[in-house]
């Protein structure tokens, strides 16, 4: 399969990378859109805030976490952006992972172990490490990183 840049005018095959990067970007951002959709319409806000309040965290972080989920899902199945956005979920995945850790270590134990957010921070740092490939909004617009362009 060639992918034609709207910007540049020019065809490239698509690569392994580029089907890693579009099949890590579905799964984590529908991952993401799921979960921010259960805090806001399953447990609602106030509940998830209230959550939040128990592990010691503040309540209001229920709202940008939340937003982040939902926003960020919905911008990696895009393809937009994807270094940066995946590298930040990464980042409130360990946050996530922190309350799990004194469970052990399989999520299915009493108040969730840790193996679940650890593994998920460690896809998203991956998939920022790949960056979005060709089959997403940024990458057919020819916006990839020129660290990616001399790689391939």
């Amino acid at each position: 399969m060639q992918v034609t840049s709207e910007m540049t005018g020019s065809t490239r095959s698509l690569t392994g990378q580029d089907i890693a990067a579009l099949l890590l970007r579905l799964a984590l951002g529908a991952m993401f859109i799921a979960h921010g959709l259960t805090k806001l319409l399953v447990w609602t806000l106030s509940g998830t805030g209230a959550f939040f309040a128990s592990i010691g965290l503040p309540a209001w972080l229920a709202w940008p976490i939340t937003g982040l989920e939902l926003v960020g899902g919905a911008l990696l199945i895009l393809g937009v952006r994807v270094r940066w956005v995946a590298l930040i979920l990464a980042l409130e995945l360990v946050g996530a992972s922190i309350p799990h850790i004194a469970n052990g270590w399989m999520f299915s134990s009493s108040g969730g172990g840790w193996e679940y957010p650890v593994f998920l921070a460690v896809t998203a740092l991956a998939l920022s490490c790949l960056d979005g490939g060709r089959l997403g909004l940024s990458g057919l617009a020819g916006q990839h990183s020129s660290l990616n362009d001399r790689s391939s």
